[in-house]
């Protein structure tokens, strides 16, 4: 299988602010929806069109899969996405690798695309990528009769070779994490009986709400302790739909924390998507003070969507309930920079998860804020930022992730000293236009 190639380092240096950050801004739609947009628009028999569709590398990535397993999938010149999907059990068998580069989301579900397709297929990625650990995914997809052959503790590359009929399972999630429990429910379209997914605590529903909207029978029950039990019918036919992708809260994170801690800052993100299992850190930035208004609230596709106001605010200090995380994992390096600018301690739990992203996000995210003059104690899984007036002036090592670079790229807009981090080559995994969308605000990068 291929080996993953190094790459050479692309630093670069956030500026102090001298004015203020102001201007209204669309960023690019969310990663999530995307992955899904292209994925399940291929499972579908006929024709899918996606607008507003992230061009970043990790959603090219998936174009790209879906391409190499059977479904046309061309941009028009308005920039419109048409899928020309091949229906569920249709997929071919790739001639190659499916090269996934450093997308997390898009090769753990495609892992449950075609372990219901009853063919073989292999899985390469980056450095970043094939230090991960896949386990968790190919734990259930062994138990729906998938055979697994993968390189040492379940990495990347990985070949999985689908059963004639993928076995329906009852699976009770481990623990909290949308790509396990998508990647069960999208293997369990190619069975031939009800797949049952259960969580205990509820995750991003991206999965459940896009499957009905395609036409898949698909229901959810709450319990009252706030387990979910979601049941598919397996090998439905999946009807082509017309999606507009709103912009990502994740990425939306980055100019509305920098307006909240440069001083006069005035910032509005257009059509952000307020999925409540999204928007974790928009709760918590208001528990701490943050000046923020969301209006033009409305409805897109079945997700919630609105026009998200930030204004520089004078932060304090909380402590982030441990059954958020959820619904904020990856804003957390973000938080920390927030933290750092507020009045008091922040506490944040429950953080085991970002331990297994695209690096060991906590301890990178801690040494980050200790190389920039802030104080802070990393647990287990936890993270305490004692805030204040943030020095900067340090170099940030990323470890090839691209939240971890942007979060600290926030950071050297509003800190005394510029604030440098070694490598931004990743930032195009999930923003490719963070740059020249931040400088357009105001901010200035070398």
């Amino acid at each position: 299988m291929n080996e993953v190639q190094p790459h050479n380092l692309t630093p670069l240096t956030s500026m102090p602010v001298k004015k203020e950050l102001k201007g209204c801004v669309r960023v690019p739609g969310d990663k999530s929806i995307s992955h899904r947009a292209l994925m399940f628009g291929a499972l579908a028999l006929g024709e899918t069109t996606i607008s507003g569709l992230l061009e970043s590398d990790d959603v090219l990535a998936t174009a790209e899969a879906m391409r190499q397993l059977g479904a046309r999938v061309i941009k028009d010149d308005d920039g419109i996405w048409h899928v020309h999907g091949v229906g569920v059990g249709g997929f071919l068998e790739p001639e190659n690798a499916l090269d996934f580069g450093n997308a997390g989301t898009g090769s753990r579900l495609c892992m449950g695309l075609v372990a219901g397709a009853s063919i073989k297929c292999s899985f390469i990625g980056d450095a970043s990528l094939s230090s991960r650990p896949m386990g968790r995914i190919l734990d259930p997809l062994r138990e729906m009769g998938v055979v697994v052959e993968a390189s040492n503790g379940d990495r990347l590359p990985l070949t999985l070779k689908g059963p004639d009929l993928v076995l329906p399972i009852d699976y009770q999630v481990p623990m909290p994490s949308a790509q396990v429990k998508s990647a069960v429910l999208l293997a369990g379209l190619g069975s031939p009986g009800i797949t049952t997914v259960i969580e205990r605590v509820m995750t991003r529903d991206h999965t459940e709400k896009m499957l009905q909207g395609f036409g898949a029978d698909l229901t959810v029950e709450t319990a009252e302790d706030g387990t979910r039990t979601i049941r598919l019918q397996g090998m439905p036919a999946l009807i082509p739909q017309k999606i507009e992708v709103p912009s990502d809260p994740s990425s939306s994170a980055f100019p509305l924390v920098a307006a909240l801690l440069v001083p006069g800052s005035d910032i509005t993100i257009e059509n952000m998507m307020l999925n409540k299992t999204r928007i974790g850190l928009v709760e918590t930035l208001l528990e701490m003070g943050a000046d923020i208004e969301i209006t033009n609230r409305r409805e897109n596709g079945g997700e919630a969507v609105g026009d998200v106001r930030a204004k520089y605010s004078s932060l304090n200090g909380v402590e982030v309930p441990e059954e958020r995380a959820p619904f904020m994992i990856d804003e957390y390096p973000i938080l920390a920079v927030a933290a750092s600018f507020a009045k008091g301690k922040t506490l944040m739990k429950g953080l085991n998860e970002l331990r297994v992203k695209e690096c060991d996000r906590l301890s990178v995210t801690a040494n980050g804020l200790k190389a920039n003059g802030v104080s802070c104690e990393e647990g287990e899984d936890y993270l305490v930022v004692e805030g204040g007036m943030v020095e900067g002036g340090g170099i940030v090592s990323v470890h090839m992730d691209h939240r971890i670079a942007m979060s600290f790229l926030v950071m050297g807009l509003a800190s005394k000293k510029p604030v440098k981090v070694d490598d931004t080559m990743h930032i195009a995994t999930s923003f490719p236009n963070f740059e020249s969308l931040m400088k357009t605000l105001g901010a200035s990068f070398q």
